[in-house]
């Protein structure tokens, strides 16, 4: 898990080196700031049609279908390095953008694959910190290194880090897994199976809003909070320290939650939280308010993600590659459609914020609707038992 956290962190780390870097790469590759944005967003558009056969792969050769992923990015982060000009740097993002999705969809199949049942909450949110981890490195290293326009040093930084980390994960894989099981058809019958889960739609739903609602406070907070004085420096420290708290919380709380047979309770509390802190966001006019906010939503929604990533797991058995595609797919969808809504309006950053709470507490019914399913099937299962 940890090889795989280098490799998830090397690949969000490539997705956004030219995002905080926008003017700067834009006068270094002589275009407009707009084309620049095509680095980056490229990669929401290439995962939303490949997450499910990325999946599917995974379910029928993990192993390799995980190694090209790997060594997807690193050959990205490689190809960046072949010329001084954009049409370079879009062609080593787009091999990165290839290799996002069999990278993203594994980290449950691989929990699955290498740990006991007891250790996988751990392990998957050991693997969602070096997710959002690479977030981090990517919003830091672009300005530290690349701020005055000169992205050589910052291009070899990424692809050196992108080709050790793709050393490391080859090493570990070379042992076993605890089971050979897969699914043995690349028909869509794994992803049927899963989609027939209403549990897991109802997951899928959940992932929609909620991950909706981070890319859009992450998309467009800078903008939102300029009207109340907030330079960009400051947004831009905030979101860093939403990332950071939610780091913390996605390593340490989700095993704990698991244990203790919590996972509805939390994300119901995510749910409520988020929202909370969109409706503080629409209120206040203060920046230790606006700081208290934007840590709530990092702390619960990046805590959140291991937790429903654990349990599409635990529900999806061989087909957990698709199933984890599935979660992916629907949060980046959500990211897309709630950021959209929201620049619709981003001009009243009070109208943003309460949308914003509202698909947040969207989430609550599909969160009530999966906790019953579950308790359900529990209690089915005890009298059978007793029977």
């Amino acid at each position: 898990m940890g090889a795989y956290a280098l490799v998830a962190s090397a690949s969000q780390m490539l997705w956004l080196t030219f995002a905080p870097i926008t003017t700067a790469s834009a006068h270094h590759f002589h275009v407009s700031e707009s084309a620049v944005g095509w680095l980056s967003e490229v990669f929401p558009l290439m995962y939303v049609l490949l997450a499910i056969p990325a999946g599917m792969a995974l379910d029928r050769w993990f192993r390799p279908a995980l190694l090209v992923g790997a060594s997807l990015t690193a050959l990205g982060g490689l190809v960046r390095l072949g010329g001084d000009s954009f049409g370079v740097a879009l062609a080593g993002q787009v091999l990165v953008a290839f290799g996002q999705p069999l990278v993203l969809n594994a980290i449950t199949k691989l929990a699955g694959e290498y740990l006991p049942a007891e250790k996988r909450p751990e392990g998957i949110s050991y693997g969602s910190a070096g997710i959002f981890g690479g977030m981090l490195l990517g919003l830091g290293l672009g300005p530290a290194l690349a701020g005055s326009g000169d992205l050589h040093t910052l291009l070899v930084v990424n692809a050196a880090y992108a080709v050790v980390a793709l050393v490391v994960l080859a090493a570990a894989l070379r042992a076993p897994g605890l089971s050979d099981e897969r699914v043995d058809t690349l028909e869509p019958s794994g992803l049927r199976a899963v989609w027939d889960d209403r549990l897991i739609r109802s997951l899928a739903g959940v992932s929609f809003l909620g991950f909706g609602v981070f890319v859009a406070v992450t998309t467009w907070l800078q903008v939102l909070l300029k009207p109340a004085g907030v330079s960009s420096d400051t947004a831009g420290g905030l979101l860093v320290g939403m990332v950071v708290v939610g780091i913390v919380g996605s390593a340490a709380v989700p095993a704990a939650v698991a244990r203790r047979g919590q996972t509805f309770r939390l994300l119901r509390a995510t749910a409520l939280g988020a929202c909370f802190a969109c409706v503080l966001l629409a209120s206040v006019d203060w920046l230790p308010g606006f700081a208290v906010a934007v840590a709530i939503i990092g702390f619960l929604l990046i805590t959140s993600l291991p937790v429903m990533l654990e349990l599409t797991e635990r529900r999806a058995g061989a087909n957990g590659g698709s199933a984890t595609a599935l979660m992916w797919m629907a949060g980046q969808g959500g990211g897309i459609v709630i950021a959209v809504i929201v620049q619709v309006v981003v001009h009243h950053p009070a109208v943003a914020f309460l949308l914003m709470a509202v698909a947040a507490m969207g989430a609550l019914p599909l969160i009530n609707a999966a906790s019953r399913q579950a308790e359900g099937e529990t209690l089915v299962r005890a009298q059978r038992a007793a029977a």
